[in-house]
């Protein structure tokens, strides 16, 4: 993934975006448990490195300088799609009756997730390009953690994706 490849942060974040869609694509085609649950290992791996490093680097490089609003819906959006990632993780594929539906809740919230980042106007994206922020230092940053995550999923695995603004319901 050479930095030449993406023109700033945004650029980075929204080739990310269309790898998962199309991922959840793929998930809706797929036949057979086994491959499923391949995509949706892919998915949720994808999803971690992408909400580390947006809540790691992009969100923090925003805040004071773009809706705060915007900005905080963004970590509970977040937060509410590790729920289900972790979940989707730790289940059983075939034997979760509801493996497939968590998978889709998923998608339709990225997808929501997604419309707020790109809007034309009013969305994260926009807001972040009329800014004070350098959107070519955030890259390298983005991409230098990316490669690290990415490593470390081929090597063992992320840890279960840890909400940030949402606590955990006690047991």
């Amino acid at each position: 993934m050479a930095e030449t490849n993406f023109t700033d942060a945004i650029a980075l974040l929204k080739a990310d975006h269309r790898k998962v869609e199309e991922l959840f694509a793929s998930f809706e085609k797929a036949g057979g448990d086994t491959r499923k649950e391949t995509l949706a290992g892919q998915i949720c791996t994808e999803l971690k490195i992408h909400t580390i490093i947006e809540e790691e680097i992009f969100y923090p490089a925003l805040e004071g300088k773009i809706d705060e609003d915007l900005l905080k819906e963004s970590y509970v959006e977040h937060d509410a799609a590790k729920v289900l990632i972790n979940d989707i993780e730790s289940g059983q594929g075939e034997s979760d009756e509801f493996y497939d539906a968590k998978v889709k809740v998923l998608s339709e919230e990225i997808e929501h997730h997604v419309e707020e980042e790109e809007k034309r106007v009013e969305g994260m994206f926009a807001q972040a390009r009329e800014a004070d922020v350098d959107l070519v230092a955030l890259r390298d940053l983005m991409l230098a953690r990316k490669a690290e995550l990415m490593e470390q999923a081929e090597a063992g695995g992320l840890p279960p994706a840890r909400p940030t603004a949402v606590e955990p319901a006690a047991a």
